[in-house]
């Protein structure tokens, strides 16, 4: 059982309204970027085993996305490739919805040049992670307390518009 006590710090972050950031906040939720990495890369793979020229390019730039993606969120994965730290670090400090952005638009891209269930299964991996970008970008969910204190105000400001008046004052 826990009791709250494991952690001192967080007694006092919580008293001055602070509250510990959550994995996906911190991008301790990357680990499974890797995984999306080796499955486009593996799908693509497989899209190039093919006579089709669409195919085959819709394959090479899937298994260019994986390595994108590697270098991006995995650069552990590419440690002898010496350019890996510095597009990671840069990666770092795009905002959430520009990471979102550019792996929505590259994971889209083989799917325009070749539509088969291999293009659209192995891409749509990557479009998942600028998905999940993409809503981390919209920020965490509002409280309820605000957001009846926001409607509680908006709705007495309507009363004083057709009352015409002002905290008990008459206009």
């Amino acid at each position: 059982m826990s009791t709250g006590k494991e952690n001192p710090n967080l007694e006092d972050k919580e008293k001055e309204g602070e509250k510990e950031p959550t994995p996906t906040t911190t991008g301790g939720g990357d680990s499974y970027n890797p995984v999306f990495g080796a499955a486009c890369a593996l799908a693509g793979l497989f899209n190039c085993i093919t006579v089709h020229p669409l195919n085959i390019a819709a394959g090479v730039w899937m298994m260019l996305n994986a390595f994108v993606l590697f270098l991006c969120e995995a650069p552990f994965c590419c440690q002898f490739v010496e350019f890996a730290n510095a597009v990671s670090a840069r990666a770092d400090k795009l905002r959430p919805w520009q990471k979102a952005l550019f792996y929505c638009g590259m994971a889209v891209f083989p799917v325009i040049l070749s539509l088969t269930l291999t293009t659209l299964l192995g891409n749509a991996i990557a479009f998942a992670t600028g998905v999940l970008y993409g809503l981390s970008a919209l920020g965490k969910k509002g409280d309820a307390i605000s957001y009846a204190r926001m409607q509680q105000l908006h709705k007495q400001t309507n009363e004083e518009r057709l009352t015409g008046t002002v905290e008990g004052q008459p206009v």
